[in-house]
């Protein structure tokens, strides 16, 4: 199953996907054309903790050792957007790049949950570029700013409930070339060994998501770029990259 938020006219609704038409939850209509409809970020979270180098590739292509734990740190929520909205490159960076990655949304609370007992608080997947100002993570020394701005985490374009992350495909595309490919079986540490994880440090409530680290093929993006995330089994998440305003 699909599911998603979205907004018809100046109405915000949840819905789900079925046969190319968006159904309101509790309705008994037709539903809409996915044309019609805007679709928003599928999540409302209250974080988003994102994971660093949990790809063996990236951690290849960086040239550092696979960590024994997950490095943790989060993204704001105010950081999330949806499919077709714009990226907004800040005036402070100079260089701020594309990291595709698979998105795992929570479904019900998750307080010290074992990674046998995961798949029962997880509602789905999604796609999520964890977007970041480089030369800054470079310069503070610590993530929050770079990974922190307004527009750095696109997320959709819906959650979806049936499919195995064990084995997907995983790709980046900017302006239609791929730049990143691998398979979710590239994980160091797999979606529920990360709820296991982060879950005995902090509750994690329905609608958060955790972002489970990019592969390898990192790179910047300019305004005007297309950037596109693509996962098996789940769909293409697009933006467009856009010149903060003065």
């Amino acid at each position: 199953m699909r599911l998603v938020r979205f907004q018809i006219d100046d109405r915000l609704a949840r819905g789900t996907i079925r046969d190319g038409r968006v159904l309101e939850m509790g309705s008994e209509s037709q539903g809409y054309a996915l044309e019609d409809v805007r679709l928003l970020p599928p999540a409302k979270p209250s974080k988003i903790v994102a994971v660093g180098l949990n790809y063996r590739d990236h951690a290849e292509e960086l040239g550092l050792a696979v960590p024994d734990e997950p490095l943790l740190f989060l993204k704001p929520p105010s950081s999330v957007i949806g499919p077709g909205d714009a990226i907004r490159l800040p005036r402070q960076s100079s260089r701020v790049d594309y990291e595709a990655e698979l998105a795992v949304i929570i479904g019900k609370i998750a307080s010290n949950v074992s990674a046998g007992m995961a798949k029962d608080h997880i509602l789905g997947y999604s796609c999520l570029n964890d977007v970041t100002a480089r030369d800054l993570q470079q310069k503070d020394g610590q993530w929050t700013r770079a990974k922190g701005f307004d527009t750095f985490c696109p997320l959709g374009p819906w959650i979806e409930t049936e499919v195995d992350p064990s084995d997907l495909l995983i790709e980046l595309y900017l302006n239609g070339r791929m730049m990143q490919r691998s398979r979710t079986s590239n994980l160091i540490f797999d979606p529920f060994h990360l709820v296991e994880f982060v879950s005995r440090i902090m509750t994690l409530q329905p609608d958060d998501v955790i972002a489970t680290g990019t592969t390898s093929g990192i790179g910047p993006m300019a305004h005007g770029d297309a950037v596109e995330v693509r996962i098996e089994g789940i769909g293409s998440l697009l933006n467009k990259v856009e010149r903060e305003e003065a």
